[in-house]
């Protein structure tokens, strides 16, 4: 038992070691980043009003969400135990600094990517990357940091067996944080967006980051606090959640065997190397941006498919019992393999479905010269269609994990899926950064040599983001399963300690089941609806403010006044913080509606988890689908496809883009975290309510 227990210890040691050698690159790349030339004053000038609109948002979200956590954090100490009310802080604390710092670096990359794009094309692709990459490393290395740093001090003051059931609070705290991140920052960047294109191309005739429209300093914020602090803080959740669910899974079912629990550790150190390394390729090769890119996802894939290997047969040269059955270590390097594998099939299918260079979007184009709503009518049958191949191969996944280990092969191959977090959030995050970089040429009137590379740069941003939406998704789809597999575990260790016998089997031959089915089908629905409701309410705001500006000060279209960006930035801001508390908050209420409910109980609510994950995983997929189709169809037109900008066709697809937006950018996303909280929170009231 005690060289048991050292495996354990050095596979929790080796991953803080490896997260902590992450960090230290990503401060490499900072340095790296900063030290570039940020423009002419110009530039500067419009840098700084980005930034101080991020901040001032991101400063009023954390003392939202403080009031709301403080609150979940006396709830926790009371009714449940301290180690998992401090989980809790520390889960909410490590999701909002990722996403913080990658932001503040993300405005800083912006304009030294513009400024970039002057000279060199390749400078100008490795300083938006460095950029992106800081905030994929800060999320990989302090979520498995976080994890593994409060294991080893629970575990010495509590014990192992609390230490690993109290993480489940920092899982909470997490996603907490992702949920608010995902819907303000959503409703944020979606509000400034649709209120910025409705007034200012559609009835102003004014180009994309035209400095005479008064909302394009709050669509550029947007970008930020929306695509890249969002993003962030939601793939750190399906990081964390992915990690503490293996963990919670390997210490249930193979109770006898700590190297189970030291095996999601040990992936998650590989996969710090393996984003280093996709890092270091783009920054040493002098492919096009696109091939680059997808080599850096290789590269990185690859280094975790050789690394998985020796670690897992060093961890258990003996294999494993998992249900009964001997696993053999090759059996669960396959189940590793399968979440890579995942990955790069739901990669190069969201890449079909969204891509110009694709039927599907194309299809959006020509529909869009009939009409607006023939360009509606396309792409919503795109999205719809979109399901079928990610959901297909999601079930395959599923079912040859568990056929090589059971539920813990389920863990693993989503534990797998998730070492490329750090390459795939580097990729989202280069997105915003490029497109800022685009607006910044614009509205310092950059030669327009300058705004093709930005452009360029832009298009193959706007592929990745779109890319990394249906990674995103799949991966939250998986690690929702898996936590809902710790909750029935939990549920029948709880049962057998209080001396109540229950097989909670969950037939569908038992009404219980059917009625949580339908109740848990029913959420995401309403989360969409308030979620798209809010965005709809934010941007109506800035569409009247911007009116107001055009109306009062006519010299402004001329470029005889200056906009009042500062009103803009600040509606938005109040607006996004105001909305998103109710359609947050509505998981939680549902979870705690159902489980207090005596004659509704556990076994509702465990049908409740899996209607939530089924139907949510539809809706996400169909939703980032159909947006991000919308807003490329738009891109091909312009680029002078079907009569290029200012034709009909132009039009319609403006109008498909401004509906794809809260669809892909705010509702869609939100529900990633939204199956999660749902899963964690009734995991966390088994004690209390049952």
């Amino acid at each position: 038992m005690t060289l048991a227990l050292s495996i354990l210890d050095i596979g929790v040691t080796l991953s803080m070691l490896l997260a902590a050698g992450g960090l230290v690159f990503a401060f490499f790349l900072i340095r790296a980043v900063i030290s570039r030339s940020p423009g002419n004053e110009r530039m500067r000038e419009i840098a700084a009003a980005v930034e101080e609109g991020a901040k001032a948002y991101l400063r009023r979200q954390v003392v939202t969400i403080s009031a709301i956590a403080a609150v979940i954090f006396i709830l926790l100490f009371i009714f449940k135990d301290g180690p998992t009310a401090i989980g809790f802080l520390i889960g909410a604390f490590c999701s909002l600094a990722a996403g913080y710092i990658g932001m503040r670096i993300a405005v800083l990359a912006n304009v030294r990517t513009a400024h970039a794009a002057s000279s060199s094309r390749t400078t100008a692709l490795r300083i938006a990357f460095n950029g992106g990459a800081v905030t994929g490393l800060l999320v990989v290395g302090l979520a498995l940091l976080s994890v593994a740093f409060f294991y080893t001090i629970a575990n010495q003051m509590v014990g192992h067996e609390m230490a690993v059931r109290s993480l489940i609070g920092l899982a909470l705290g997490a996603s907490l944080i992702s949920v608010f991140a995902r819907l303000g920052g959503g409703i944020y960047t979606k509000a400034a967006d649709v209120g910025a294109d409705l007034v200012g191309k559609i009835e102003s005739n004014l180009d994309e980051d035209d400095p005479r429209n008064p909302a394009t300093i709050a669509d550029n914020v947007g970008d930020n606090v929306g695509d890249c602090a969002g993003m962030a803080a939601d793939v750190f959740e399906t990081y964390a959640v992915s990690l503490i669910g293996a963990i919670l899974v390997g210490a249930l079912t193979i109770v006898a065997n700590p190297a189970a629990v030291a095996y999601p550790f040990v992936l998650g150190g590989i996969s710090v190397l393996g984003a280093i390394v996709g890092i270091l390729f783009v920054n040493i090769s002098n492919l096009k941006a696109g091939p680059a890119l997808m080599g850096a996802v290789g590269a990185s894939a690859l280094v975790s498919a050789v690394l998985f290997w020796p670690a897992t047969h060093m961890l258990f040269p003996n294999g494993v019992v998992v249900g009964g059955l001997a696993r053999s270590a090759n059996a669960l390097y396959l189940a590793a393999l399968v979440g890579l594998v995942l990955t790069f099939v739901v990669v190069l299918i969201t890449n079909y479905y969204t891509s110009t260079a694709f039927r599907p979007v194309r299809k959006i184009a020509k529909a869009s010269e009939t009409g607006h709503a023939t360009n509606i009518i396309a792409g919503l049958a795109i999205g719809q269609h979109a399901t079928a191949l990610p959901v297909l191969f999601i079930g395959l996944a599923i079912l040859s994990s568990y056929h090589f280990a059971g539920l813990y092969g389920i863990a693993i191959a989503v534990m797998s899926m998730l070492s490329m977090a750090g390459i795939i959030i580097s990729l989202d995050a280069f997105g915003p950064i490029t497109d800022n970089a685009g607006g910044i040429a614009v509205m310092s009137d950059l030669p327009k040599e300058v705004r093709g590379v930005t452009d360029e740069l832009d298009q193959v941003g706007n592929t990745m983001k779109a890319v990394t939406k249906g990674y995103a998704i799949a991966s939250a789809g998986l690690a929702a399963l898996v936590l809902f597999g710790s909750y029935v575990e939990e549920l029948r260790a709880h049962f057998a300690a209080t001396n109540r016998d229950y097989a909670f089997d969950f037939s569908l031959n038992d009404p219980k089941v059917i009625i949580g089915l339908f109740i848990g089908g029913l959420l995401p629905f309403i989360f969409t609806a308030f979620s798209m409701d809010a965005v709809g309410k934010a941007a109506g705001a800035v569409v009247r403010e911007v009116r107001r500006q055009l109306t009062a000060k006519p010299g402004i279209l001329r470029g005889e006044d200056k906009p009042d960006y500062g009103t803009c930035v600040d509606i938005v801001t109040k607006a996004a913080l105001r909305e998103m508390i109710i359609p947050a908050l509505l998981p939680v209420a549902f979870v705690v509606a159902v489980a207090i409910i005596k004659p509704l109980g556990p076994v509702v609510l465990g049908g409740m988890l899996v209607g939530t994950i089924v139907t949510g995983l539809f809706v996400a997929i169909a939703m980032t689908s159909s947006g991000g189709a919308w807003d490329n169809a738009k891109k091909y037109i312009e680029e002078g496809n079907l009569g290029g900008k200012g034709s009909f066709a132009h039009a319609a697809s403006v109008t498909g883009d401004t509906v794809g937006d809260p669809y892909k950018d705010t509702a869609g996303p939100a529900i990633n975290p939204m199956i999660k909280v749902v899963n964690i929170v009734a995991i966390l009231i088994i004690p209390i309510l049952f």
